[in-house]
């Protein structure tokens, strides 16, 4: 398997005004040639670490790539820019995430028919919002053919600025402000966003969350639903924020209720398997 760590601002110097360094570590796994598979083509997992848009959870970043290498996918990791750097930096980061996948889907082996972006928390916010936004001007205006992904996977997001159920810390980060107005808002609420183009998702929450509320992600859902585009939702009854694979690797104490909500990475393998079919 083939290990590195790209810098974007490398690729693309507009992504490191300011100082932005935002990287991209890639796992890539070996086509074996003596089983004939030099030339097979892998799904692709992108994955958005959550932390609020202040920082980028480790927890929820190799372990999660850990989880999909031995499915079959070419893994990459995004460490987007967090505060103060504020909108359009982050979409516009998995922006070129999604540029280098393309540009390089012959000799990385990727199928780029079947990508999927998974985000946590605030990077699940970041994973829903270029889902329904890749083509917003302000991605447009440095990559004029952003691409879509064919899949979301959205593990207790933040979903709304609607300040009722807002995770208000995420959306301060991310805009740049204290306050909102009604049209940031809409804009940066994802559920709002959602139209007959948005790729299916997945999405899982507890009802114990009481960083991000579970209405976050009812709201995606109805959304989803309301333009008939397929979705998998579950809600796990016991359980804090944060809780990643819900294991040892990412959890102490272990309770029977934590390693219950450990079954979404046995729900979202055969999820994606339909979808990728």
């Amino acid at each position: 398997m083939d290990v590195f760590v790209t810098h974007l601002n490398k690729e693309f110097p507009f992504l490191g005004e300011n100082g932005a360094d935002a990287t991209l570590t890639e796992y890539l796994p070996f086509n074996m040639d003596e089983m004939r598979r030099q030339d097979r083509k892998r799904p692709v997992i992108v994955v958005c670490p959550g932390g609020g848009y202040s920082f980028v959870s480790q927890r929820e970043s190799e372990p999660i790539a850990a989880f999909f290498l031995p499915l079959g996918y070419n893994v990459f990791v995004l460490n987007y820019s967090v505060k103060p750097f504020c909108f359009p930096q982050q979409i516009r980061e998995v922006a070129a995430t999604m540029e280098l996948i393309y540009q390089h889907q012959e000799d990385w082996h990727c199928d780029v028919n079947r990508i999927a972006v998974i985000g946590f928390s605030a990077g699940g916010h970041l994973a829903a919002h270029y889902s329904t936004a890749y083509d917003c001007e302000e991605v447009r205006a440095v990559f004029p053919d952003s691409k879509p992904v064919s899949a979301t996977i959205l593990g207790y997001p933040v979903i709304s600025a609607d300040p009722t159920i807002g995770h208000a810390r995420s959306f301060e980060n991310v805009i740049g402000e204290k306050t909102f107005s009604q049209a940031q808002i809409d804009k940066f609420s994802c559920d709002l966003l959602v139209s007959d183009q948005t790729p299916p998702a997945f999405i899982w929450h507890t009802t114990e969350d009481t960083c991000v509320p579970v209405q976050n992600s009812f709201r995606y859902a109805e959304a989803l639903a309301k333009h008939h585009i397929p979705f998998e939702l579950h809600i796990f009854p016991f359980g804090q924020h944060g809780l990643s694979t819900a294991d040892e690797q990412t959890c102490d104490n272990l309770s029977p209720e934590i390693m219950h909500v450990h079954a979404w990475l046995d729900a979202v393998e055969k999820w994606l398997f339909l979808i990728f079919k």
